[in-house]
């Protein structure tokens, strides 16, 4: 028997590379997935957000100043006649112009197909502006897909969106053979000392001082340890304030005389780079000083490697290091990081099962396994089940969702800048 082919294509919108993001990042991923999963049958496109000059290949197709609202209109109705199946949005608020990233909704609201948005930042208390602009870009969705459990409780209990909208599909993580970081230093440490590392776009929420005061504890017990921090200051943070908190970094590195023991790699990395990087880590360290953090590109992909991984407890971490498979420490507690870090340095058993325990959660999060969960998505026609748009959250869901913000308006909303991290 013969099969007819039915083929979906599929809009992303997104920021893309080769702006440097983890959205960006996030997406590429995504598409070259979802494509070993459709085969042929899978056609991509790219409406891309663009904030600076990014010159764009295929598969980007239409672009989008951030704070043109002209273009969002324009691009729906280039979607709209395009052909496409369905939208794939993924939302972040930093990515999209006025308050709350609001101008997604004027694109939203005019499209004639479904949109499947994966969330990647949920805020627990946002201000009325967020709170809005997020209800509305669910009420325009088909399906809502979050990174894990607290995101479907969060958007049900904090934003009224129903349950059967919601779907939770994992950040994805390359499948990495498991190894020993002894055997994958490749010349990254050629005296062979322990290595500790944090990768990203730098931000001040990053918390990476409290890793550098947490240095001088490790040093004394452990003299060999070097600490590598990879990766250039976010682009946003950079039109914001500059380069003041990398400075700042540097010059604590000097008062604190860890010239020896620090190193930054102050640079964009291609995936290749960080993966080799990552594999000759002994410890990977995310201290973020924010909780309200519900994904985290880079702590998945240090789980998904088998990294013996020290945290905060930011809500990404809580999860994904649950069951032994990391330590958490206090925010901003740089005596109680360095004892974790002890710790697992002195004991040879702790940090090889953790090790263990890590990379054997990651099996779930691959991107083969992703991209078969996007496609799957796609490939049962969201668009022939009838459509839950805004007029079906019920109007208690509305108003319980208002009566929670009403109690809830006291947040600093800066953190959501480094949720690309």
């Amino acid at each position: 028997m013969i099969r007819l082919m039915k083929t979906q294509k599929i809009a992303f919108i997104s920021s893309f590379r080769p702006r440097k993001c983890g959205i960006a990042t996030f997406t590429s991923d995504l598409i070259e997935n979802v494509g070993k999963a459709g085969g042929i049958e899978f056609i991509p496109s790219v409406i891309a957000m663009q904030t600076g000059q990014q010159q764009y290949t295929k598969p980007v197709e239409f672009i989008i100043r951030k704070d043109i609202a002209a273009d969002y209109i324009d691009a729906a109705d280039y979607i709209n006649s395009g052909n496409f199946d369905a939208v794939s949005l993924q939302h972040e608020f930093g990515l999209f112009g006025a308050e709350g990233g609001s101008y997604i909704g004027l694109l939203l609201r005019r499209l004639k197909i479904p949109v499947v948005t994966t969330l990647h930042t949920i805020l627990e208390r946002p201000p009325s502006e967020y709170f809005n602009a997020l209800v509305n870009v669910c009420g325009e969705s088909e399906k809502v897909i979050v990174m894990n459990e607290r995101g479907i409780d969060m958007l049900s209990d904090t934003y009224g969106v129903p349950k059967r909208k919601i779907e939770l599909i994992p950040h994805g993580i390359p499948d990495i053979q498991f190894s020993r970081s002894v055997f994958r230093r490749r010349g990254l440490s050629p005296s062979g000392r322990r290595i500790i590392m944090t990768f990203g776009l730098l931000g001040r929420n990053k918390g990476i001082e409290v890793m550098l005061g947490a240095m001088p504890a490790i040093i004394k017990t452990h003299p060999d340890v070097l600490y590598m921090i990879i990766g250039t200051t976010h682009p946003e943070v950079v039109k914001l304030e500059g380069y003041s908190y990398r400075d700042e970094l540097r010059q604590m590195v000097k008062d604190l005389k860890l010239q020896n023991h620090v190193i930054f790699h102050d640079r964009y990395m291609s995936d290749i780079e960080l993966q080799e990087f990552l594999c000759a880590a002994d410890i990977y360290v995310t201290p973020y000083l924010h909780r309200e953090q519900l994904t985290s590109g880079t702590l998945a992909f240090a789980v998904g490697v088998g990294k013996a991984v020290v945290s905060t407890p930011y809500w990404a971490a809580e999860e994904l290091l649950a069951e032994g498979r990391g330590k958490l420490v206090a925010f901003g507690d740089s005596e109680q990081m360095a004892s974790a870090i002890i710790q697992i340095l002195d004991d040879v058993s702790l940090f090889n099962m953790m090790q263990s325990k890590a990379y054997e959660y990651g099996r779930t999060m691959t991107w083969a396994s992703v991209g078969q969960k996007y496609w799957s998505l796609f490939e049962k026609k969201i668009l022939s089940e009838p459509t839950i748009k805004e007029s079906e959250v019920s109007v208690m869901d509305k108003k319980t969702a208002q009566l929670r913000l009403s109690r809830n308006i006291e947040t600093d909303v800066g953190c959501s800048i480094s949720l690309t991290g």
